[in-house]
């Protein structure tokens, strides 16, 4: 596929995902919703990609959030979000395979928004994040407000969320919102660690892992997880896999195991 606001490359098993409009800091504009759909659409179909990576192109943006220039040219404000939400990403809910977001400079409005709803945030210490829309009139409808008071607890979102504050990344981390902090010269050894260290693992159990955890929280304690996990279809998928077979097997013979990801 060829686009225009983004760049998409596979290396391996892995989709690397690059927002591309640098000289508007990456915001989001019409056709970039359209063609993140795309792509994560084609990420989510290709049996034979494993693992996604978005990130940012240059150096002081990952994600400004919406271009608010081709807003305001916009008749319409609440025109709609692409099928699976903000950056085609945000209202994903069956999505399985894991993402990372890899954030060098802001990430603040939709664009941390889309961070949010990646499963790994990897980020350089001259990163920014905060959820802005307030300032301009607006709510973080992209799932900010949920995603962040989920996943940092009530009063420290409500800090950021009430405010229009944006933080630095190791306030950030601190928080526990940035999975790893690293130093602009360490970030492309970071990122390839990670995917290293994931495709190490099964893809299936990868998956069954990251689906266990999304739909048990959706559960009303940690006994209803637990006893409702084996009804989930990629983790009764893996249950009975290739993978699950290989993997005892590659043990006793003490060699690596060789994933089919079925």
């Amino acid at each position: 596929m060829s686009f225009d606001t983004i760049i998409v490359e596979k290396e391996g098993k892995v989709t690397r995902i690059v927002l591309n409009r640098p000289e508007s800091l990456n915001a989001i504009n019409p056709q970039m919703h359209q063609e993140l759909q795309s792509a994560f659409d084609d990420f989510a179909n290709d049996s034979s990609q494993w693992l996604a990576v978005l990130e940012g192109a240059g150096q002081k943006a990952f994600c400004a959030g919406s271009d608010l220039k081709a807003m305001a040219r916009a008749d319409d404000l609440t025109r709609p979000y692409p099928l699976s939400g903000y950056g085609g990403l945000v209202e994903r809910y069956d999505l399985f395979k894991p993402i990372i977001a890899a954030v060098d400079g802001y990430a603040v409005g939709g664009g941390f928004e889309l961070a949010l709803a990646c499963d790994l945030i990897i980020a350089t210490s001259r990163s920014t994040f905060g959820l802005p829309e307030p300032l301009i009139g607006a709510v973080a409808v992209g799932g900010g407000v949920h995603r962040l008071s989920r996943q940092i607890g009530l009063k420290q979102a409500m800090g950021l969320i009430l405010s229009g504050r944006n933080i630095p990344a190791k306030q950030a981390f601190d928080l526990g919102v940035v999975t790893q902090l690293v130093e602009p010269e360490n970030f492309e050894d970071s990122i390839q660690q990670w995917c290293s260290d994931i495709l190490r693992c099964a893809p299936l159990a990868i998956q069954a892992s990251k689906e266990a955890v999304m739909k048990g929280l959706d559960e009303i304690d940690v006994k209803s997880a637990i006893s409702a996990q084996e009804s989930y279809p990629i983790f009764s998928k893996m249950q009975n896999s290739n993978d699950r077979r290989e993997g005892p097997k590659a043990f006793s013979e003490k060699r690596l195991p060789k994933w089919s990801g079925d």
